[in-house]
């Protein structure tokens, strides 16, 4: 069986991957993430995961351990009107991204791609969040807490913004960062299975 490289510094995809008993090997990348003129909310999370997965590969072959070895990329995006919410740069950013969001739906796109020496596979999986309005109040709250800091769209699903959900249609996994189905299922491409025996623990690189 390959040995899987999870190429994120996640914590939430890394525990995404170990819930469905895979075992891997994390490995920290740093891509330009900087959108291109034009490009489309689709294929700039796609285009972050392909180029995750591969410089998490280059990675490997510098060090000389990539033989049998495969490499995982995601990325997440939160997108509004056709527009891409990255992560807050300040208070005010945050605010405001999170009164855009209040009483509506918007999408989040989460792209994974998994790369080996002889091809690469990707698919995007779209979901729909609806987030019922939030106070002004409720806004300061949860940017005192520190948890939308790091977060793309200014705000965490599987953390203290759960109140602010009303409504999710698609994948929950995606949402958090990491679309388990559709992950599972292009892992089997590669000849790696879910649901593993835990024969090594997860290490980091």
């Amino acid at each position: 069986m390959p040995s899987l490289y999870l190429a994120s510094g996640s914590p939430r995809r890394r525990e995404l991957l170990t819930q469905i008993g895979v075992s891997f090997t994390a490995l920290s990348v740093d891509i330009d993430e900087t959108p291109l003129p034009d490009e489309s909310a689709v294929a700039y999370v796609e285009r972050l995961a392909r180029g995750k997965a591969e410089a998490g590969m280059m990675t490997l072959v510098a060090r000389g351990n990539a033989l049998n070895a495969c490499v995982l990329g995601a990325d997440t995006a939160v997108v509004l009107d056709g527009h891409i919410l990255g992560k807050p740069m300040d208070q005010a950013h945050a605010h405001a991204m999170l009164s855009a969001l209040s009483g509506r739906e918007h999408e989040v796109l989460t792209a994974v791609a998994i790369l080996d020496h002889e091809r690469c596979e990707a698919c995007v999986v779209r979901s729909v969040v609806r987030l019922r309005p939030i106070q002004a109040g409720e806004a300061q709250a949860y940017w005192s807490s520190g948890e939308p800091q790091d977060k793309a769209g200014g705000y965490a699903i599987q953390g203290l913004a759960a109140i602010f959900v009303d409504g999710l249609q698609g994948s929950y996994s995606a949402v958090v960062g990491l679309p388990l189905c559709e992950t599972a299922e292009l892992l089997s491409r590669f000849g790696i299975p879910c649901w593993q025996r835990p024969e090594r623990l997860l290490s980091h690189e």
